[in-house]
């Protein structure tokens, strides 16, 4: 994030979860000086209390105080809770306010309607990994949004990791892969470090060695371009354990249920906002 580009701007919160703290903290990691441009609202005192200990960061009850702090407001409730807070920004008609949105499964069109046809939006996804800025972050702006604000948006999700523009309507599987994918990772590490105790490694070595393991892994497919299926290939000597390792998952299924837990998860996506 290039420093300048959030210099003046005055950035809010409406919901002080993990992925707010996230952001907060990301920010300033990169600038210490926008703090005092930055507010969170949030029902939680505990919550309140932790973004002014951690951050020193002003932090309130009060969603409206918030929404007419900002130049930027990011909408970080749950999407059942989206219609009442976009209500309450429609109400103060303050129409130059860009929102951006980061529930799962709220479109465009919705917020566009709450917010009226002169509304600014930026939809989001971003995932858990931004809590150590290794995050990515898709992003899909409206008509209304102006090139230097969407500058802007990206500047706030590359403090916390990798951000990249795409189509809305690849939205729904970006969090089934992105969102909700650290939990399928968090299994398979899970279930490797097990496999390793099973055959006698301390638990706590073998569950940093499968983490281990996977982010290098992840880190190979970024870093060479190489497709997923050749680093296997590289891997798996003729005849070798690997090649049987691989054989077992196949009898098992094991693409296949990735594939197919993506595919439901795209679907409920689609319904969250229904609550």
């Amino acid at each position: 994030m290039e420093e300048k580009v959030l210099k003046k701007k005055k950035i809010g919160w409406v919901g002080g979860g993990n992925m707010a703290y996230a952001m907060v903290s990301g920010i300033l990691q990169v600038d210490p000086g926008l703090r005092k441009n930055l507010m969170v609202s949030d029902p939680n005192e505990d919550k309140r209390w932790t973004f002014e200990k951690d951050f020193n960061v002003q932090a309130t009850q009060s969603n409206k105080a918030v929404i007419e702090h900002s130049d930027i407001l990011i909408l970080a409730v749950k999407p059942h809770k989206c219609g009442e807070v976009l209500n309450e920004i429609k109400a103060l008609e303050k129409e130059e306010l860009l929102v951006v949105s980061i529930a799962a499964g709220v479109s465009l069109e919705y917020l566009q309607e709450h917010l009226g046809p002169k509304g600014k939006i930026v939809r989001t996804m971003p995932n858990t990994p931004v809590l150590v800025q290794a995050g990515m972050t898709l992003i899909t702006p409206n008509a209304n949004v102006e090139p230097r604000e969407l500058i802007e948006v990206r500047a706030i999700f590359e403090s916390i990791g990798k951000v990249d523009e795409i189509e809305e309507k690849f939205l729904d599987a970006v969090a089934a892969i992105s969102a909700s994918g650290p939990a399928y990772v968090y299994m398979f590490i899970e279930a490797l470090g097990d496999g390793g105790v099973l055959k006698g490694l301390p638990r706590k070595q073998s569950y940093e060695i499968a983490a281990q393991a996977v982010l290098g892994a992840a880190k190979m497919i970024l870093e060479t371009g190489k497709h997923p299926g050749d680093l296997k290939d590289m891997v798996c000597s003729p005849g070798g354990m690997t090649i049987e390792a691989v054989y077992a998952l196949e009898r098992n299924h094991f693409r296949a249920s990735i594939i197919e837990a993506v595919e439901i998860c795209t679907d409920k996506s689609k319904k969250l906002v229904e609550g």
